[in-house]
């Protein structure tokens, strides 16, 4: 008997596995294909705008992810440089076949893990408990908790024009049949949901000259805090073009024969990354529309062609993809699909991903209508830890709306209810300017230690980077930078010079100025601060600290008024019913989704806070 199962070897099954087993449990991951573990079927990518930021909480927290694009990346940049630093976001193109074996090495290492390649079809409970798990043939494994990560694989359709097979995740793979039923009959509710994948094309076909090269950072930002950066590591170029009139006229000729606008696909799609034929349904005055041709790996031909999802018939991709600047004489090496399959509507899962329905069962990924890599292996992380921690009788990991972009994340799917797939954004949190990519590891790797999943020695490294920001805050403002070393610096930016000298620290708060420049000026400061410390992450942090700390200070603020809110529990067993002066739409609302805290109850919608006030008052607040 184990103590967890986990079936599904997605990104959202190999986080949680991997936790489980990191904290001391004995584990079976089965998936029905285990040369496909980690296998990125869609963009082969990490991060992005919120994603990146996920992507460094999962390794602050001791995840995998951001360690296997680290060593898998062929290409990385760093987004939205031009914008604040709440919206400045780590992506990296990933060799596809490299992540994959590195995942399955990472796993195949792990001594508490065994591995089974076999199909889950249903599950055993006894009083509303998990008990065990019923493969395709029928045999039964018990375990003391499961871990459901089924991705796209729940009956599973893809369709490509008016033709469609039954596939889990590409038409090679084949779908689960009856976990959907057995998990209703049990009382769960599910939903359809779409997604879909743009055409892969033959990259000597391309015609360079005319398409616009985009190279990677030369001085790459990892993921990991721990991967050490290097600077002269091997990257390959994207390149960018984009579609025309004569492509929009080509791909119209086929909208008869599309599956999303004959009906044939009732999955609800993801409304932030529309497929091709949506883009020029929903916007028909935009003439044009970016595409970009993204490498799959260091040693294969095939590309990418992100902005150009379809499930438009073969023949209608085909022609349209060749009407594109660059693309004259393209091969298409198979052609893009959209796929539809089963999910379960979150507001079912509680703060731990743990089902309110049936005991130490949890749902992690897409099976929770989400979208992404990095969502998904945010909530196997989740899912892992909270299962290990469960079986060791001890407390629960909760993340706050203030502490991760994860706990945004979880939060948004048992309040919100959502009908499309879920995807991550920086304007979904708002501590967004607390949330950055780079002090993840300062906000989240005490969580991971007391988990278990972080050393000691990672641990005290991130307690002495905190102190070394303190220490160099105070630093920064008792030190004086004299009139003749600011000067200059302040005279190239068309500030008005000064007559006498000033603080480091207001010095520093003028936008423009950064502290390396004012280290270069001025040998005083440049040797007290490189006595403290050279690391120039922590002198980024520090002046996002100190330019933004007005704005910090009201965001944490704002954290300390909802936590108070969050502090108030409501009893599992309590009756709404009950409660006199709720509004009927609040009622069937709380019924509904059964929220743990007040403020989870403040965010649903349809409670309104004259709700909340009638439910404080009813429960003695």
């Amino acid at each position: 008997m184990y103590d967890i199962i986990v079936t599904g070897a997605g990104h959202a099954g190999c986080e949680a596995v991997l936790a489980a087993a990191r904290m001391g449990c004995s584990c079976l991951l089965i998936s029905s294909d285990l040369t496909a573990i980690a296998r990125m079927s869609c963009n082969p990518a990490i991060g992005g705008v919120a994603k990146g930021q996920i992507a460094r909480e999962i390794d602050a927290l001791g995840g995998e992810m951001a360690k296997a694009i680290d060593a898998t990346g062929i290409q990385f940049r760093m987004l939205n440089r031009s914008k604040g630093p709440a919206m400045l976001s780590p992506r990296a193109q990933a060799d596809r076949t490299l992540y994959s074996l590195y995942m399955r090495k990472v796993i195949e290492e792990e001594k508490n893990i065994d591995l089974l390649q076999d199909t889950v079809t249903s599950i055993e409970c006894t009083s509303n408990a998990f008990r065990a798990v019923v493969l395709s043939s029928g045999r039964a494994i018990k375990s003391k908790a499961a871990i459901l990560t089924c991705g796209t694989f729940l009956n599973g359709l893809i369709h490509i024009g008016m033709n469609h097979y039954a596939g889990g995740r590409t038409i090679a793979e084949p779908p689960i049949y009856g976990l959907t039923e057995q998990l209703v009959s049990l009382g769960f509710s599910s939903g359809r949901l779409k997604t879909g994948t743009p055409p892969r094309i033959d990259a000597r076909s391309i015609d360079y000259s005319i398409v616009d090269e985009q190279k990677g950072d030369e001085a790459p930002v990892t993921f990991s805090f721990k991967t050490i950066p290097i600077l002269n590591r091997r990257q390959i170029s994207c390149f960018v073009t984009k579609t025309n009139e004569v492509t929009h006229d080509i791909l119209k000729r086929g909208f008869d024969r599309s599956p999303l606008f004959s009906g044939k696909v009732q999955g609800v799609g993801p409304r932030y990354c529309p497929s091709i034929e949506d883009k020029i349904c929903r916007f028909p005055d935009k003439l044009s529309h970016h595409i970009f041709l993204e490498p799959e790996g260091f040693e294969t031909n095939e590309m990418y062609v992100n902005g150009f999802s379809t499930s438009l018939p073969e023949d209608i991709q085909f022609e349209g993809l060749r009407s594109i600047a660059g693309l004259g004489n393209v091969k298409m090496i198979r052609p893009g699909y959209a796929i539809e399959y089963d999910y379960f509507f979150p507001h079912q899962i509680k703060r731990t991903l743990e089902t309110k329905l049936v005991s130490d069962l949890y749902f992690a990924g897409q099976i929770n209508g989400t979208s992404g890599y990095e969502e998904a292996a945010a909530q196997g992380l989740m899912a892992g830890i909270n299962a290990a921690l469960k079986i060791q009788k001890r407390p629960p990991l909760h993340l706050k709306r203030s502490d991760a972009y994860i706990g945004v994340l979880i939060d948004d799917l048992i309040t919100k209810d959502a009908r499309e797939p879920y995807r991550m954004f920086t304007s979904s949190a708002e501590h967004r300017l607390l949330l950055r990519h780079d002090n993840a590891d300062i906000r989240l790797r005490h969580f991971g230690f007391i988990a278990g999943l972080v050393d000691e020695e990672t641990f005290s490294a991130s307690k002495k980077n905190i102190k070394y920001i303190q220490e160099l805050k105070e630093l920064l403002l008792h030190t004086r930078v004299l009139a003749c070393e600011s000067n200059t610096i302040l005279a190239n930016l068309g500030y008005p010079i000064v007559e006498s000298s000033q603080s480091a620290l207001t010095l520093l708060k003028r936008p423009g100025i950064h502290l390396t420049m004012l280290l270069e000026a001025s040998d005083t400061l440049k040797n007290a601060v490189t006595a403290l410390t050279s690391s120039v992450l922590l002198y980024e942090q520090v002046e996002i600290d100190l330019k933004y700390e007005g704005y910090l200070k009201r965001d944490l603020s704002m954290a300390d008024r909802i936590l108070r809110l969050e502090s108030h529990q409501i009893p599992q067993s309590f009756k709404y019913d009950t409660v006199s002066g709720l509004s009927n739409e609040g009622r069937e609302k709380l019924k509904k989704h059964q929220p743990e805290t007040i403020g989870q109850a403040s965010r649903i919608l349809g409670v309104s806070p004259s709700d909340i006030s009638v439910l404080m008052i009813y429960l003695g607040r």
